[in-house]
């Protein structure tokens, strides 16, 4: 069984920072990339950073100079660095990764259950 969870989320103020943590657990061979999503109220699910298992990063415009994405192979961990936070940063934050459980199974989609992030004064 693979798990995982997020933890970090927190009220800020505006220009504040957070950081954001997930931890993969459980039956794991390998994982490929590793991903930060976020969901407002009112609005579909958009990519906010990712990762992958060679190091690659790519950012959601809106992020780009204010988020970082850092991963940890050993211990199976991403992180999310939110720096220059803004009112429309709030939504829950939900880390993805694609994992592939044994070696005789293909990689699939693992979701945690997300945490929130709200900016506001």
């Amino acid at each position: 069984q693979v798990q995982l969870v997020e933890s970090g989320g927190d009220l800020v103020q505006p220009g504040g920072s957070l950081r954001l943590s997930c931890a993969a657990s459980g039956s794991i061979f390998s994982i490929n990339a590793m991903r930060w999503y976020r969901q407002a109220p009112g609005k579909q699910r958009e990519l906010v950073a990712a990762v992958t298992n060679s190091g690659s990063t790519n950012y959601a415009d809106s992020v780009i100079g204010r988020f970082t994405i850092s991963r940890d192979s050993a211990k199976n961990t991403i992180d999310l660095q939110m720096n220059s936070l803004k009112p429309e940063d709030t939504a829950v934050y939900s880390c993805n990764a694609e994992i592939r459980p044994t070696q005789w199974r293909v990689a699939k989609d693992y979701w945690g259950q997300g945490t929130q992030v709200t900016v506001s004064s």
